[in-house]
């Protein structure tokens, strides 16, 4: 690949993880290769550690937690002309660059390939269906873009608390764009693997379902009945965990109202950023809203 390709980790309070992620960048990358480290807020000497490294070319210091604002911070900071993103927990594969090189050595607009480990291994690549529109979803921790795509699509919406890669494909799809699966391009953690897996949020998970439906569809009925579906699907599931023995009655009932209360949240908002930012793009909470994200950001390009 002739153009340079800028790689934005996102990480926070996961220094060891992140170490790994930079090592598997540097033996499979080669060393044109732009890294750029978004931390923040971490507190486990994450700072420290990468001042010891000479394969980062920018730290970005920020104080939001949010991944779609460190995404937006990285990017701002780069200058390739492909910008990939990668989650700290995660290691590239060998031949990830390669993958990516071959892709873009075509014609591309974004490429993402498996997620595989953990608790939940992604490598599915066949799109779905919403309202009408074929939709290839990717993960925010493994998927590259030209440069002109996150442009166009003023980065990711920071309003959403989770989800926000998903929401950028049903963006990326609304304005056009391919989307090309590489099953050489494979990042893998071993995050999770010890059977525990985190209480869900239901309230932030149907906040976020709920505002890019509605924000990237509009009111229409399938909209409502998508998000009514999600939530029988979810309570059945609940259901079956409490008569298990797995959960209680109050928890299945105080989560149902959490997915209530998130999934009214999401409508109104998601209105709201509908008719706020009537482009293409759907994006009110985009890069170009503020130049606020980064604390201090530390750049050893020009040394």
């Amino acid at each position: 690949m002739d153009r340079l390709l800028s790689i934005v980790v996102s990480t926070l309070n996961d220094r060891e993880h992140l170490l790994a992620c930079l090592d598997a960048i540097r033996a499979d990358c080669p060393d044109n290769v732009e890294v750029i480290v978004v931390n923040g807020p971490s507190s486990d000497g994450t700072t420290g550690a990468i001042h010891e490294r000479d394969d980062v070319d920018v730290l970005v210091e920020i104080s939001d937690r949010t991944l779609s604002v460190s995404r937006n911070a990285g990017f701002e900071q780069s200058t390739g002309d492909v910008i990939a993103f990668l989650g700290d927990e995660y290691v590239v594969e060998p031949g990830w660059y390669q993958a990516i090189s071959n892709t873009f050595g075509g014609h591309a607009d974004v490429t993402t390939g498996p997620v595989k480990g953990g608790s939940d291994t992604r490598i599915d690549r066949e799109p779905r269906t919403v309202v009408g529109r074929p939709i290839t979803v990717f993960e925010g921790a493994n998927v590259a873009m030209e440069r002109t795509v996150v442009d166009a699509l003023d980065g990711f919406d920071e309003y959403i608390p989770t989800g926000d890669a998903t929401d950028c494909a049903h963006r990326v799809a609304g304005l056009g764009f391919d989307v090309t699966w590489n099953p050489e391009m494979a990042v893998r953690t071993e995050v999770g693997t010890d059977g525990g897996t985190p209480d869900r949020d239901w309230y932030g998970r149907y906040q976020a379902h709920s505002y890019r439906l509605t924000k990237n569809y509009g009111p229409r009925p399938s909209v409502f009945v998508r998000l009514l579906c999600g939530a029988i699907r979810d309570a059945g599931r609940a259901a079956r965990g409490v008569f298990a023995g797995e959960a209680t009655p109050t928890n299945w009932l105080g989560n149902g109202v959490d997915v209530f209360k998130g999934a009214a949240r999401g409508l109104v908002d998601g209105l709201r950023s509908r008719y706020g930012d009537r482009t293409s793009r759907r994006n009110p909470h985009g890069v170009s809203t503020r130049e606020d994200r980064a604390v201090r950001v530390y750049d050893w390009r020009s040394e």
